[in-house]
């Protein structure tokens, strides 16, 4: 999914509250929405339409740009990967601003293997910047900025928690990349030391709060545990999600335990294995429903804890508010030219989290910044993992 506006060109990419106030010098900017007709990407429109009333949305498919009548593709789902903001129209090269959407970790570090061409052709652009990744990252460097502020202690440990109930309405594509990211090692961080971990083990049942409750969740390897490790400076970090019902849990556990890996990183065999699925999947989802819930625990040195949680009852609705929160900030200048991460300042200027969480967070059941974990009465528990990530 892309988006492109001609006041400040800008793009949006897909694969798979409180009052936030009206948009900043938006008016009339084109949109392009590149991948657009999806689920994902049908949400995005709506949601940037309702943010910004005033946008030149235009909507496009996979293969052909209906705004400049070319082929489309600075990220692709097929992992191939061109510099992020850049169009062929076939009369020259279009620089545009641009807002990946993704949840592989080496995608994400390729894609920002382009910074500096981007900084050389002063073009902005954001990968990961969804709801989980990207929300859940700006949520992470706002814990470590207020809690360095404070004084009282260096940020230590930092802990992502994801639920989302069934495939949260996304259907095919989230069960497809569900199953890729079993198919990848584990990457996270204990006392800077990195770690190399079997994917979907060490469970631990979490309290997401109002709404969600308790949900047990398990290791995976998502890009914001190696950008905010690096990134923000944190020894140790994980990440870790779950679903329900509680047998697609164990369902993806024996997945990784007795299916090949290669098989899982095999693209082609895991859209042959979603095929097959998929109609369990659907009759599921109509009962299991799509909340979604984003947890985000920091530890500091002074035994100091905060949380951040952010909920909602549907992840088609609250993924496409995101990711418009998101593509709002780039138009409004909050991004230098370069290719970013969510948590970076110059990704997200830091005077400009603010306002993009309120925006991403209308609608939701439950946002809470900066509170202590007693709060959700929560005693979580690690099972079969001897490392504590």
């Amino acid at each position: 999914m892309a988006c492109a506006c001609m006041r400040h060109l800008s793009a949006i990419r897909t694969p798979t509250v409180a009052s936030a106030g009206p948009p900043k010098e938006t008016a009339n900017s084109r949109v392009l929405i590149l991948g657009g007709t999806g689920r994902v990407g049908g949400s995005t429109a709506i949601a940037l339409s309702k943010l910004s009333p005033d946008l030149r949305i235009t909507i496009a498919g996979r293969n052909r740009c209906g705004s400049c009548g070319a082929c489309c593709r600075p990220i692709s789902t097929d992992r191939r990967l061109q510099s992020p903001g850049s169009c062929n129209s076939g009369q020259g090269e279009i620089k545009t601003a641009y807002l990946d959407v993704c949840d592989d970790t080496y995608y994400a570090l390729r894609a920002k293997a382009y910074n500096n061409e981007a900084i050389a052709a002063k073009v902005p652009a954001i990968t990961t910047g969804g709801i989980y990744p990207g929300v859940s990252n700006l949520m992470a460097a706002e814990l470590v900025r207020v809690a360095k502020s404070e004084n009282k202690g260096e940020p230590e440990r930092l802990r992502f928690y994801y639920y989302t109930a069934g495939t949260g309405g996304a259907g095919p594509t989230i069960l497809a990349t569900s199953f890729l990211l079993l198919g990848e090692e584990v990457i996270a961080f204990n006392k800077g030391e990195k770690l190399k971990l079997r994917p979907y083990s060490g469970m631990m049942s979490i309290d997401f709060g109002k709404g969600i409750g308790k949900q047990d969740v398990y290791l995976l390897n998502l890009p914001e545990v190696t950008s905010t490790h690096e990134t923000l400076g944190i020894p140790s970090v994980s990440a870790r999600f779950g679903t329900s019902p509680f047998f697609w849990n164990w369902a993806m556990d024996a997945m990784t335990r007795f299916v090949p890996s290669e098989l899982l990183r095999d693209r082609s065999k895991v859209e042959e294995m979603v095929k097959l699925f998929d109609p369990v999947v659907r009759v599921i989802d109509g009962y299991a429903g799509e909340r979604v819930s984003l947890r985000v625990d920091l530890e500091c040195s002074d035994g100091k804890h905060t949380i951040g949680v952010f909920s909602h009852k549907k992840l088609s609705v609250s993924v496409g508010t995101s990711i418009a929160a998101f593509a709002l900030a780039v138009l409004e200048g909050s991004t230098q030219p370069g290719v970013w991460f969510p948590e970076e300042p110059q990704g997200i200027a830091i005077e400009a989290r603010e306002l993009l969480l309120q925006r991403a967070s209308q609608g939701t059941i439950n946002f809470v910044m900066h509170k202590a974990p007693w709060m959700l009465e929560t005693n979580p528990k690690e099972v079969g993992l001897g490392i504590y990530v």
